[in-house]
C-alpha cells in the first residue's frame, strides 16, 4: 500500500482522469482535480466526495508534487509549455496516449518515439516524467474499482517510478516496471491494439496481464 499523497489531476473531468481521481480518492489519497472549467471540476469533485478539491490547471499543479497529466493528445504540448514553470522539481505522471481521431485504433507513435518522450522534451530533466495508465480502459476505472489488468509503468528516475507503481497497484492488478521512460512507446501503440481488441471482439475494457513473476 502507498503513503497518503496528494495527486493533483490535469484533465481530471476527463474519462480516464475522472477515474483515476474515483479509485485513488476511494483509496484514501487528497486528488486535486484540474480543468480549464472550475465548474466542471466541482461537479466531478460532488460525485467524488470529501477527498476531491476543484482548481484550474495552474492552481492544481502548484498544490502537489505528484501531478498527472490526462488530457487529449491534442492537448499535450499546449498544456506542458503552460505549466513548464510550474512542474520544475516535481514528478509528472504522463498517462496521454498519442490517438489522432478518427483512426485511434491505429498506432500513430509521433516522431520523438512516444508522447511521455516528447513531454520529457519539453519539461527537460527537472521534471521527472513517469509514462502509466496507458493501458487502463478508462470506462472500467469510472466505477471506483480495482481494475482487473496490470499497469505497466515507465520511467528513468528509480525513485519517482517505485511511486507510481505502489499508485498503479490501487488503481489494478500490480503496477508493472516496464524500464526506461524510451519503453513507453510500447505501452501509448498498445492503447490502439486494445481499442481495436475491444472493437473486435465487442468488449468494454480488454485489459493485460504479466506472465511468469512471483
Amino acid at each position: 500500500m502507498s503513503d497518503k499523497r496528494t495527486i493533483a489531476i490535469i484533465g481530471g473531468t476527463g474519462d480516464l482522469g475522472s477515474g483515476l481521481a474515483k479509485c485513488w480518492a476511494s483509496a484514501g489519497h487528497k486528488i486535486i482535480v484540474g480543468s480549464r472549467s472550475k465548474e466542471k471540476a466541482a461537479a466531478v469533485c460532488s460525485q467524488i466526495g470529501p477527498n476531491a478539491t476543484a482548481a484550474d490547471y495552474v492552481e492544481a499543479t502548484r498544490s502537489s508534487s505528484l501531478v498527472v497529466l490526462a488530457v487529449p493528445y491534442s492537448m499535450h504540448a499546449i498544456v506542458l509549455e503552460d505549466l513548464k514553470h510550474e512542474l520544475k522539481g516535481k514528478i509528472l505522471i504522463d498517462a496521454v496516449v498519442p490517438l489522432v481521431p478518427p483512426k485511434v485504433s491505429v498506432v500513430q507513435l509521433p516522431s520523438t518515439g512516444s508522447a511521455a518522450l516528447s513531454a520529457q522534451a519539453i519539461l527537460g530533466e527537472t521534471v521527472r516524467v513517469v509514462a502509466a495508465f496507458h493501458n487502463v480502459g478508462a470506462a472500467k476505472l469510472q466505477a471506483g474499482n480495482r481494475v482487473d489488468c496490470d499497469v505497466l509503468v515507465f520511467g528513468n528516475d528509480r525513485d519517482a517510478k517505485s511511486i507510481v507503481i505502489d499508485l498503479a497497484g490501487e488503481i489494478g492488478n500490480r503496477g508493472i516496471d516496464g524500464g526506461g521512460l524510451a519503453n513507453s512507446a510500447a505501452a501509448e501503440a498498445l492503447t490502439s491494439v486494445l481499442i481495436s481488441i475491444n472493437r473486435t471482439y465487442k468488449v468494454a475494457g480488454a485489459g493485460i496481464r504479466i506472465t511468469g513473476l512471483a
